[in-house]
């Protein structure tokens, strides 16, 4: 039997998730959580096989949780699972540790065959995802520009995000120029659009 730990924040959805994955003979829902800052201890506690988690959980995201989880518990295996296919978001999964990384509109038998892969040391991850991160590359920002675009992606004046950020009015438009350069953007709204869209935020 494959024990699996589900992280989920919509209840409804971790619920349906369950009992799809319930319906197969091999495997077994132990544990369920609806943030990530709740994983590591639930994996404790549980000790699955394979952790299935989302990525846009409150507390922490689920790449977070899993980079936590390799050094908390390494025997368990990470499957990604997310709304958003972002090149962005599969890239820095699989540097986090993660096993496998699915879309979430795939058919249960998927999901449950890349559980199986999973557990028997393969990777395994969306091919339409993989192609799009080949395209896509690796994340030009910085991570100071990833915050300054974060904090600007929302119309705030750079005096506003400077403000935030405890940085020069300057540096802000330093940062925001170089982002806007990288992304191939006409301005900071569309350069933060076009960041979270690749997963790069």
């Amino acid at each position: 039997m494959i024990r699996l730990l589900l992280a989920e924040d919509q209840a409804m959805v971790r619920g349906a998730l369950a009992a799809l994955l319930e319906l197969e003979g091999d495997l077994e829902v132990v544990g369920q959580v609806g943030r990530g800052d709740e994983i590591v201890d639930a994996v404790r506690e549980h000790r699955p096989d394979v952790a299935l988690l989302d990525i846009e959980l409150p507390g922490l995201d689920g790449i977070a949780a899993a980079t936590q989880l390799r050094a908390a518990a390494p025997a368990t295996k990470v499957l990604m699972l997310t709304t958003f296919g972002r090149p962005g978001y599969l890239r820095r999964a699989m540097e986090a540790g993660a096993s496998g990384f699915l879309v979430k509109d795939g058919p249960a038998s998927d999901l449950a065959a890349a559980i199986r892969r999973i557990v028997g040391g393969e990777r395994v991850v969306d091919p339409q995802l993989a192609a799009a991160a080949l395209t896509a590359g690796e994340n030009p920002l910085t991570p100071r520009e990833q915050d300054v675009l974060r904090a600007a992606s929302d119309g705030s004046t750079v005096t506003a995000v400077a403000q935030s950020l405890h940085l020069s009015e300057g540096t802000v438009r330093n940062y925001l120029s170089s982002g806007i350069g990288k992304t191939g953007a006409a301005n900071r709204i569309e350069a933060a659009r076009r960041a979270d869209e690749l997963g790069w935020l």
